[in-house]
């Protein structure tokens, strides 16, 4: 039998501290099939790259969506187990598109909230760092503090990723182990 997972899990952590695996291990423990929103524009050969590896990564049962800019209104129509990767450059697009951040943000917590399966989503957590040095970096990091307070209050349960390793902030009452779900 499968664990049960959260109906709302945020992952949170540096780069390359595991994110993406330990998400789609959570959304794999659910029934297939699963939704990928990815939101990474591929604007050069490095991040096509990338983006490769994370589609070759995942097995069969996955349906790719790529939503840069629209994702609240494909979070609210999706059905099912939803894995959103991720929310910094969802905001990253936004904030050089000048949108309404505020707004986004707003219809995003609220898509979450109405959600009809079990969704994750994943983001970088880019406040341990030094003061950055422009203006734009510093809204950057602000607008992402502030888009992870609204979205770990409104989450079941909100995971720190160090290393590879998860580590529970908020714990859910659903029943997830706190250690990494067997591959």
């Amino acid at each position: 039998m499968r664990p049960a997972i959260p109906r709302t899990t945020l992952v949170l952590g540096g780069a390359r501290s595991g994110k993406s695996a330990y998400a789609e291990r959570l959304i794999q423990a659910c029934p297939a099939p699963w939704l990928y929103l990815a939101t990474a524009q591929a604007f050069d050969d490095e991040m096509r790259e990338r983006i490769a590896i994370h589609r070759e990564r995942r097995p069969a049962g996955w349906e790719t969506s790529d939503v840069p800019f629209d994702l609240p209104q494909a979070v609210a129509a999706a059905r099912g187990p939803v894995l959103v990767d991720c929310l910094t450059l969802w905001l990253t697009n936004l904030i050089l598109a000048e949108a309404d951040i505020e707004a986004a943000a707003r219809a995003l917590a609220e898509a979450c909230a109405a959600a009809a399966g079990p969704l994750v989503l994943v983001s970088n957590e880019v406040g341990l760092g030094i003061v950055p040095d422009n203006a734009l970096a510093r809204r950057f990091r602000d607008e992402a503090g502030r888009l992870h307070q609204r979205l770990a209050t409104a989450s079941d349960r909100v995971v720190f990723m160090v290393a590879g390793l998860p580590m529970v902030v908020k714990p859910s009452s659903e029943g997830l182990p706190d250690a990494r779900i067997a591959d």
